[in-house]
């Protein structure tokens, strides 16, 4: 029981690293400070140890941030490999984790030497996004084998329908694209194309360039909203018993609800750079978390439509 506790803390450590991570992303972008260290990687303007220059300690900041993750990662997987050999699950959350942590690594220092085009920019957030809801996976799988000893639990829970299986991975999958989306806005500076909440102060032969981006991006986003809610209403309709489901479902329905609410404030925010960089970070730190737990919910529903094996 103590190894799992021990294991559990390891893996909320490795959460909140990449949490961290991911959001000092969002603000090297929002302040520019990408190049804080020039075109060098993991040196900064020659040095270890960087000026002391706003730029430089953002960026450099989130690098250190980011390898600590990354080593955390690394410490994650090899713990649950030798401690946890019965959870299987919890052993590919965390290679996950590993594998998605090295490649937006990758990217950073490759946007950092070389110049990337916005998708490519956009690719590097949709990463660490991945591996930040891998390592939620991994913390809230943990959580659950420390309080339940295994996975008997999921063997006694209501089974699932195929259909509600499908909905949620569709919806974790088109989630994501909706990250992407934002990420696209942010990396070709689209924000403010718009004038008013489905840009009806530009006339649609003149949707072009960024107006068209950031459209997009608000069109998806209430979508995102409407199958938020249709999947709340689902669980409890259908699984209300499940305790788990609806947890997950009262936070996707906050979370989402906030989302709309920070998109709402970035709108009257946008000529106001000392209150539109936090809101802009808080709408895209509550996407992370969202599209993180979707994630866990597609696991939990491809376990829960399987045949149960125990009685209850």
């Amino acid at each position: 029981m103590a190894t799992i506790t021990r294991l559990k803390w390891l893996s909320y450590a490795t959460t909140l690293f990449m949490f961290f991570a991911t959001f000092g992303g969002g603000i090297v972008t929002r302040t520019e400070s990408g190049l804080g260290c020039g075109t060098e990687w993991p040196m900064c303007h020659g040095k270890f140890v960087p000026a002391h220059t706003l730029a430089s300690v953002i960026e450099y900041t989130h690098r250190l941030v980011s390898t600590t993750a990354g080593i955390l990662a690394v410490a994650t997987l090899l713990t649950f490999l030798v401690y946890l050999k019965q959870r299987k699950d919890l052993q590919f959350f965390a290679a996950l984790t590993l594998v998605f942590v090295i490649i937006q690594g990758a990217m950073g220092a490759l946007a950092v030497v070389f110049s990337q085009s916005p998708p490519v920019m956009a690719l590097h957030l949709g990463f660490a996004f991945i591996a930040l809801a891998s390592s939620l996976m991994t913390s809230l799988g943990s959580r659950q084998e420390q309080k339940a000893r295994g996975l008997a639990k999921f063997e006694q829970m209501p089974r699932t329908s195929k259909a509600f299986r499908y909905f949620v991975w569709c919806l974790t999958v088109y989630s994501y694209l909706v990250v992407y989306t934002g990420a696209f806005v942010s990396h070709t500076d689209s924000a403010g194309s718009c004038t008013g909440l489905f840009c009806t102060g530009s006339r649609l032969p003149e949707l072009a360039g960024g107006i068209t981006i950031e459209l997009t991006h608000r069109i998806a986003g209430m979508l995102l909203v409407l199958l938020v809610v249709i999947l709340w209403f689902w669980i409890y309709k259908y699984y209300k018993s499940n305790r788990e489901l609806t947890m997950q479902a009262r936070f996707a329905v906050g979370l989402i609800l906030f989302q709309v609410l920070t998109g709402v404030g970035m709108l009257y925010t946008l000529n106001r750079p000392e209150l539109y960089m936090f809101v802009v970070l808080a709408h895209m730190t509550t996407i992370a978390v969202l599209f993180g737990m979707l994630a866990y919910m597609s696991y939990l529903t491809w376990r829960l439509s399987k045949p149960a094996t125990i009685e209850k």
